[in-house]
């Protein structure tokens, strides 16, 4: 088997990515353990790509979870044992996690975790569009918005 390109581990080296891609591979590099979510365009690449890097990095735990509020209460579990973890979704998916994301902007977490919302201005691929920043204003939790694929891999970790 042959590394993806996109999961090597050669510091300093320069490669192509779409910005999903790059997401992957800054929860990578960021030492995440727990990646859940639920397929919905245009996150559905998130998970995929890091479940074609899994092999290769054995301590990656991944699951495609029954809904979106399921995905982010496994990433909350993990972070409330102190483990690096990743809830990946599509924009309004985040209304189905809504009352689990307004918990663990509450209580917090021991380990890192990140809520990556994959919001679709302009309804490319979506019936609908949402702006999800607010949900960061409401539960208090820092939102960051990325405008290359680079800062999306950097803002993972």
């Amino acid at each position: 088997m042959t590394v993806p390109y996109y999961a090597e581990n050669n510091s300093g080296k320069k490669v192509v990515m779409l910005g999903n891609e790059a997401i992957a591979r800054g929860i990578l590099e960021a030492g995440v353990v727990i990646g859940a979510g639920y397929p919905g365009t245009p996150s559905s690449e998130i998970l995929k790509t890091l479940s074609e890097i899994e092999p290769y990095y054995p301590h990656l735990k991944l699951e495609w979870s029954v809904n979106e509020k399921v995905g982010f209460e496994v990433a909350f579990a993990g972070a409330m044992s102190n483990v690096r973890s990743v809830a990946c979704m599509k924009h309004v998916g985040v209304n189905v996690a809504a009352d689990a994301f307004m918990t663990a902007a509450y209580t917090g977490v021991k380990g890192g975790m990140v809520l990556v919302s994959a919001d679709d201005p302009s309804m490319y691929s979506s019936q609908n569009e949402q702006d999800n920043r607010y949900y960061g204003l409401h539960g208090l939790v820092p939102v960051f918005e990325p405008s290359t694929p680079q800062e999306a891999k950097d803002l993972i970790k």
